[in-house]
Parts: C-alpha cells; sequence; structure tokens
C-alpha cells in the first residue's frame, strides 16, 4: 500500500490520465478539457457485480439528462478490456469504460485504498464519483459513496435535476 493516499478534494486540479478504453480509444482529460465538456469520472470495484451494475445501469438510464448539461460520464475499473466489453454489451452501456488495470489513475485520484470485508483488510477500490469542469478542476468529489441512489444524488447535489 502507498504511504501517502491522496485525497481530492472540491476546487483542486484533477490529475491528468490518458487511457484507452475497452475498444481502444485513447482518452485524455487534457483534451477533454479542451472539448468544453465536464467530466464525470466513476471509479467502480468490478464489472458484472450487483452494485457496480446497479450504478453503471443508473448512469446510463440518465445519460439524456447528463448530455443536457454537456457531461461526458466515464466509468474506471482494473478489469480487462475483454470484461469490461462483456459487461457494456450485457448492460447496453451507452458510455466509454476506461482501461486502469495498473491502478494508476486510481491512485492519483485516491481510490486505491484499504478496505475491510468481514474483518479482512486488503487493498481495493473505493467506488468514487469525481466531476470535473472544462477548466480541469473539481466540481464535486464523491469517495466511499453508494452505487443505490448515487447518479439520482449526483444529479441534485449538481442541479442537473
Amino acid at each position: 500500500m502507498a504511504d501517502v493516499i491522496t485525497t481530492l478534494e472540491v476546487g483542486m486540479k484533477a490529475p491528468e490520465f490518458s487511457t484507452l478504453d475497452s475498444e481502444g480509444t485513447n482518452y485524455s482529460l487534457k483534451e477533454l478539457n479542451d472539448s468544453g465538456k465536464t467530466v464525470i469520472l466513476y471509479f467502480y470495484p468490478k464489472d458484472n457485480t450487483p452494485g457496480c451494475t446497479k450504478q453503471a445501469c443508473d448512469f446510463r438510464d440518465e445519460m439524456g439528462q447528463l448530455q443536457r448539461h454537456d457531461c461526458i460520464v466515464l466509468g474506471v475499473s482494473k478489469d480487462t478490456a475483454k470484461s469490461h466489453d462483456k459487461f457494456t454489451s450485457k448492460y447496453d452501456l451507452n458510455f466509454p469504460l476506461l482501461l486502469d488495470e495498473e491502478r494508476e489513475i486510481h491512485i492519483a485520484y485516491g481510490v486505491w485504498r484499504e478496505k475491510m470485508n468481514y474483518g479482512r483488510k486488503f487493498l481495493g477500490c473505493c467506488r468514487s464519483t469525481f466531476v470535473i469542469s472544462p477548466d480541469g478542476n473539481l466540481k464535486w468529489v464523491g469517495y466511499n459513496v453508494r452505487a443505490k441512489g448515487h447518479v439520482a444524488k449526483l444529479l441534485r447535489e449538481l442541479e442537473f435535476e
């Protein structure tokens, strides 16, 4: 485990990233910022698990609302491209899932953390969401968010409803 865990806050500059999605398209924060889009970058533990599926489907179902506010949604996990493709196809997801098998983006955003399950400690992804303004600054930060109801809460807090 890293000695220092990054904890980002609203107003801070978002860490730059550049990575591929499961189809081989490159996504870089700089290019997304330059496009004028607001980036919703969400980290989830694992494809095809109940909470992660609920969260992904909620983002899918609210995509029209998010696009009306000039947002792009990007999901990030440490799963493989093959896993992401199956997850995307199975649930008809309408946004990219980014590859981060080496957890570099997870670490930069401070979401790779010690977790506990049934008394056992381990390192894993802390379900988190970051809203990044076109200027590259963090507009909204949520660590350890609950999958159920998260997207609705995010829409309310961003006043997108």
